[in-house]
């Protein structure tokens, strides 16, 4: 090496250590935190707290249904990867404790519905027992609950963090409450005999319970298994009886249900409402607050030709 260029390098090198010793923790800080949330709207939710701090990889994506998902190896090792599992609760995933198992995930767990008032559901299929309603997030006042529980977590786990998760959960808190604000004004609009709708299953208790209106479903709140032909009889005659025009099918359900109900019935059926999923990135749902803005106009547009 050329005398001159040996001085210049042992200086490159000093400073370059120097630099190191002054922040030892530097590609540790810059590592983000893995993550695995069970459906596609708590990855949006953790994706929004967490920012740039953490990797989000989610088990049942957009589209899909968590109701009769089937774990596959391939989520076994996205679960190991994780520091952190983001799961709904409620009887929603009961597929998620056999697959953390079956995984030996030594991670942390979250459910994310922790302290969420929670509706209380007849017993279907057959079982004696009642059943909690899962789909909490169908109430943006629980979605908060959400926020402040998965930045809770976050927090344990990466301190470092801290402010970022308070300053994002506190931001989208006030974008969800401006949501459901705006979806208060929309609905009061409309007059008792108008507020009622027909989906595809009966996941809409919470949405139903805040904004005031009647949600009726041939399936009950699993789409698992098919309604009785009774139950499709007694709807069936309930649209004719109430003159409901309101019917919708969801993003991931089976469309023919709904298509026996408005050829016996004569009513169209209006737009695509997005539930337990959320759609594809170009698609209206893509976030959960696109996702409820979608509902809440297709929803006023149906009821208000009841």
């Amino acid at each position: 090496m050329p005398r001159l260029l040996r001085p210049l390098l042992t200086s490159v090198v000093s400073v370059v250590l120097a630099a190191l010793c002054l922040h030892p923790t530097s590609s540790f800080a810059a590592e983000k935190l893995p993550v695995t949330a069970s459906f596609s709207i708590l990855a949006d939710l953790v994706r929004v707290v967490g920012g740039e701090r953490v990797t989000v990889t989610t088990l049942v994506g957009p589209d899909e249904d968590a109701h009769v998902f089937e774990p596959k190896p391939v989520d076994a090792r996205n679960i190991l990867h994780a520091r952190l599992l983001v799961i709904n609760g409620l009887g929603f995933e009961p597929w998620a404790h056999k697959l953390t198992r079956s995984a030996g995930y030594k991670g942390a767990t979250l459910v994310a519905s922790l302290g969420v008032a929670t509706r209380t559901l007849p017993a279907e299929n057959g079982s004696r027992h009642a059943q909690s309603d899962p789909h909490a997030w169908q109430n943006p006042e629980n979605v908060i609950l959400y926020v402040r529980n998965i930045a809770a977590a976050l927090t344990q786990l990466d301190a470092a963090g801290t402010a970022t998760f308070k300053s994002n959960s506190e931001a989208y808190i006030k974008e969800l409450q401006t949501l459901d604000n705006w979806a208060k004004s929309q609905f009061a609009q409309l007059t008792k005999d108008k507020r009622k709708v027909i989906t595809s299953h009966d996941a809409f208790g919470y949405f139903a319970e805040h904004y005031q209106l009647t949600f009726l479903a041939p399936q009950g709140v699993s789409t698992d298994a098919e309604p009785s032909a009774k139950q499709v009889a007694l709807l069936i005659r309930q649209i004719k009886r109430e003159k409901i025009k309101a019917v919708f099918v969801e993003n991931m359900s089976n469309p023919k249900l709904l298509e026996q109900l408005t050829k016996d019935t004569g009513v169209t059926v209006g737009g695509k409402l997005y539930v337990d999923a959320l759609s594809g990135p170009d698609k209206a749902g893509a976030s959960y607050l696109k996702m409820m803005r979608h509902n809440v106009t297709q929803l006023m547009q149906g009821m208000q030709q009841n």
